[in-house]
């Protein structure tokens, strides 16, 4: 049993979070919210995101596993506006998801996730460990993919630096320990991460709100963050690209 209501732009961010890695999800729903990991196709990014049921208006449910085509659900949410409530009920005779958005209805079929599988999230014991404000970040992103296809994220003693190399030109985002929330870089730390994954992944958190990003040398950088006004936590992993000697 599912049935819940939820804001348009709540159900958005899950969304968001999700699709920029994988076209399907299986979402396990429990009585005290909903939970997803997935993996991109090519093994490079996972995603762990839980909701709790405080982020819905309305929420009842029993334990369950729900496959979603996600691009179904973009289409679905193309009906909200912002701000607007959905109603949401899993009809089990029927397979179907059924949303109530205003006076549409709209049934989804649900996936057989008979063959999804349960990724489990690596225990990584990163090091190093940073904690700025999602604008930094994105701006230093957003600069960079105008030069390069990848970045370099370094962290030493109290400060975090972001560089990407281009051909001709070159992107540096410095920030000492007085421009960011938390920083524990005991260790000097560089990785070189793809601009394939970054842009999508901390689009999803708002300009004001802390990342938080467990760094190693060569190793995955770990992302996390609330949504939902804290009833939500999302956790990306993202592996490195070897730089060559």
């Amino acid at each position: 049993m599912f049935k819940a209501k939820v804001k348009a732009d709540v159900l958005k961010t899950i969304l968001d979070a999700v699709s920029t890695l994988v076209d399907e999800a299986k979402i396990q729903v429990t009585p005290e919210g909903i939970s997803l990991k997935a993996v991109d196709p090519a093994h490079v990014a996972m995603v762990d995101l839980s909701i709790g049921k405080k982020a819905f208006a309305e929420y009842k449910a029993t334990d369950m596993d729900m496959g979603v085509d996600l691009d179904k659900l973009k289409d679905i949410l193309k009906l909200a506006g912002a701000g607007e409530m959905l109603d949401i009920e899993y009809k089990e005779d029927q397979h179907r998801l059924v949303f109530k958005v205003g006076h549409v209805t709209r049934r989804m079929a649900l996936v057989d996730t008979a063959n999804m599988g349960d990724p489990k999230v690596p225990n990584l014991n990163l090091p190093n460990q940073v904690t700025v404000l999602a604008k930094e970040l994105k701006n230093g992103i957003r600069a960079s993919e105008a030069v390069s296809d990848h970045i370099a994220l370094v962290a030493h003693g109290k400060t975090f630096e972001l560089i990407a190399d281009g051909d001709t030109d070159q992107v540096h985002l410095s920030l000492s320990d007085g421009d960011l929330i938390k920083i524990q870089a005991p260790d000097k730390s560089r990785s070189l991460f793809s601009l394939d994954y970054f842009p999508n992944m901390s689009k999803v958190v708002g300009d004001a709100s802390p990342i938080t990003l467990h760094l190693g040398t060569d190793y995955p950088v770990k992302l996390e963050f609330d949504i939902a006004d804290g009833s939500g936590h999302i956790i990306y992993l993202l592996a490195p690209r070897i730089e060559s000697e």
